[in-house]
């Protein structure tokens, strides 16, 4: 297992589907919440290093690619904390995808010195992880990107990333060409075992709209 390999270095990955789990052990509220309370999403690019459609943004509210080879996991709580986890099957992905990014947000910030969330990445077929990747969000961020899957001579490889985004995931998916602005992620309040409910990984939703970015676009940090 690699464990906290540094920004910019890229990782062999010997798999062919991929499990992406972010990880982090927020606080519990007497209202019944958890905070922080983060969301994993995943961005399929093109060769332009563009999204081909705004279906190319798998997230909360749009838990499975059109292709059905990227798919959300429903969220999961243990003893290690809370975990969201996203799989694809990279041996299926179409030609036109050249890499994937792996994006963490977080609605009211990631409240990193109190609950700092690492990104593991498995085998779909089990086994320890492959690589152990803390993240350091910087005061002000709501979304992270934590890295990206992209195609190498020997097959597939990670590569570090770490830019934030004070706008969160609006402005991080307007920065790989998502025009329309995903939608509010899930009540937090309403009745779940973590905090809120999750989307039927089966069904799959069109892309949201008339919903627009706002003028200025991203503010990566």
């Amino acid at each position: 297992m690699t464990h906290g390999p540094a920004q910019g270095s890229t990782i062999h990955l010997p798999v062919t589907a991929l499990r992406a789990v972010l990880r982090w052990k927020p606080t519990a509220r007497a209202t019944g919440r958890f905070l922080p309370d983060l969301d994993l999403s995943v961005l399929l690019l093109g060769p332009g290093g563009l999204v081909r459609s705004e279906g190319d943004l798998v997230f909360y509210n749009q838990p499975r690619h059109p292709s059905g080879r990227v798919r959300r996991l429903p969220k999961r709580q243990d003893g290690e904390g809370l975990r969201d986890a996203v799989e694809v099957e990279l041996a299926r992905l179409e030609p036109g995808v050249a890499r994937l990014v792996l994006a963490a947000s977080a609605d009211g910030g990631f409240g990193a010195l109190a609950s700092p969330p690492m990104l593991l990445l498995h085998d779909t077929a089990g086994g320890a992880p492959l690589v152990a990747l803390p993240l350091a969000p910087r005061a002000g961020d709501r979304a992270l990107l934590c890295g990206e899957v992209l195609r190498t001579a020997g097959g597939w490889g990670f590569r570090v990333l770490g830019d934030g985004y004070a706008g969160g995931l609006v402005a991080l998916a307007a920065a790989f060409g998502v025009r329309a602005a995903p939608a509010p992620r899930p009540d937090p309040r309403a009745p779940h075992a973590y905090g809120y409910p999750q989307p039927d990984p089966a069904f799959t939703l069109p892309p949201q709209g008339p919903q627009f970015l706002p003028r200025d676009g991203a503010d990566g940090d």
